[in-house]
């Protein structure tokens, strides 16, 4: 699960908590509520019970700033848990997962969706929904079946985004590797992905969300080993280190197939970096499975990674495998995180002494291509790109990762 994000304006605010995906959303929904005034959404996010909860506590949280706002919820909780949200009683009402982005569903003019560039970077969406069966996972409930945008509609996105003065673009979606399946002739993600910096050659900085590894195309392959202008930050739907673990959770790809891949790439790019979503604790791993969970971590030497302690999650198979005590998936998570987390330091520690191109955000920091987070000078305004040679750690790379993949 990612990071909480608040889109406020004089007419609405927009709370978004999770993905990418929820917070490019969040903004189009900003746009379609412009002319009202006292209304809150909550952008909910389902992905874990631990999603669920601090979607509970927003809720909650904004009830009590603003008591007189007519508070709707849409989001993946608003479709997944939409009892438990619809009961509460701070909710005025709920919004499907799958309207938020129509107008209608806000009493808004159908011509008024307009893209909105208020971010440093942009998010384009190229694809919702998905079309496969992980027993862990409850987002298709959510967000239905993999549609993709077609090319000619991912280019007017990025068109207007570009105009609006957006420096980085990235593109994202459910399950952004899976985009093209449904289209005539099934293009595969590199045809779209090389039509964008073909289309837009003042275009610097293009960045991928996060990618099936196993659906990552020749095309695709090859952009990110050569092309300069595709950020060298691969971001794997890994979740397990462990073959039996990843047979289990459904997954389409074995442990060597993700080493085989970055193995491939950092070949050619070296100075791409990796991350990963992992689970902890899914049902019925034992300690050495929990074991190479861990040690790929250091074999694909992953620096942006994810931890997620496994939960059971409604109506999955997962849900009714043999479970592990809570105590341990803590435990395992922590393990896993700290493996992050000195991969992380040693990453960054290489870093000192580098000119980086860093991209400042709005909270006085900034991210290098391969998404280290700098510190930026004071006053530095929001969008500028800058060269910044880090001459330590904390001091000029932080730690932490800041803003959810």
């Amino acid at each position: 699960m990612g990071g909480l994000r608040v889109t406020k304006s004089s007419a609405a605010e927009v709370i978004s908590l999770g993905c990418r995906l929820n917070i490019s959303e969040s903004e189009q929904i900003k746009a379609m509520l412009a002319e009202d005034n006292n209304v809150v959404v909550i952008n909910s996010c389902a992905v874990t019970m631990e999603a669920v909860r601090q979607t509970r506590q927003t809720i909650r949280k904004a009830r009590k700033a603003r008591p007189d706002a007519r508070l709707l919820v849409t989001g993946c909780a608003a479709d997944i848990e939409r009892e438990q949200i619809g009961n509460m009683p701070e909710v005025d009402g709920l919004i499907a997962n799958t309207a938020k982005l129509d107008p209608r569903a806000w009493n808004a003019p159908v011509e008024v969706a307009p893209t909105v560039t208020s971010r440093t970077r942009a998010f384009v969406t190229v694809q919702n929904g998905c079309d496969h069966a992980c027993t862990f996972c409850v987002i298709p409930q959510g967000r239905g079946k993999s549609r993709s945008m077609t090319i000619a509609q991912v280019l007017a996105q990025v068109e207007t985004h570009l105009a609006q003065g957006a420096p980085e673009v990235v593109l994202t979606g459910v399950d952004v590797t899976s985009w093209g399946h449904d289209l005539p002739d099934a293009p595969e993600l590199g045809t779209m992905v090389e039509a964008v910096l073909n289309a837009f050659p003042e275009l610097g900085r293009l960045r991928m969300s996060s990618l099936d590894g196993i659906e990552i195309d020749p095309l695709l392959e090859e952009l990110f080993a050569q092309e300069q202008r595709l950020m060298p930050h691969l971001h794997l739907s890994l979740q397990h280190g462990h073959d039996m673990m990843l047979k289990r959770m459904k997954r389409r790809h074995l442990r060597d197939d993700a080493v085989a891949l970055v193995e491939r790439i950092k070949a050619r790019r070296p100075d791409i970096a990796i991350g990963a979503d992992l689970i902890a604790g899914f049902p019925t791993e034992d300690v050495a499975m929990h074991g190479d969970n861990r040690s790929i971590i250091e074999e694909l030497d992953i620096v942006h990674g994810h931890i997620f302690p496994y939960s059971p999650r409604p109506n999955t198979p997962a849900a009714r495998m043999p479970q592990l005590d809570r105590a341990i998936i803590k435990q395992r998570a922590a393990e896993l995180r700290g493996d992050v987390a000195q991969r992380r330091d040693t990453w960054l520690t290489k870093q000192i002494g580098k000119p980086l191109s860093v991209l400042a955000e709005r909270d006085g920091t900034g991210y290098a291509p391969n998404f280290a987070r700098v510190a930026v000078p004071q006053g530095t305004a929001p969008g500028t790109i800058l060269t910044i040679t880090p001459t330590a750690l904390d001091a000029g790379l932080l730690r932490d990762e800041g803003l959810p993949q």
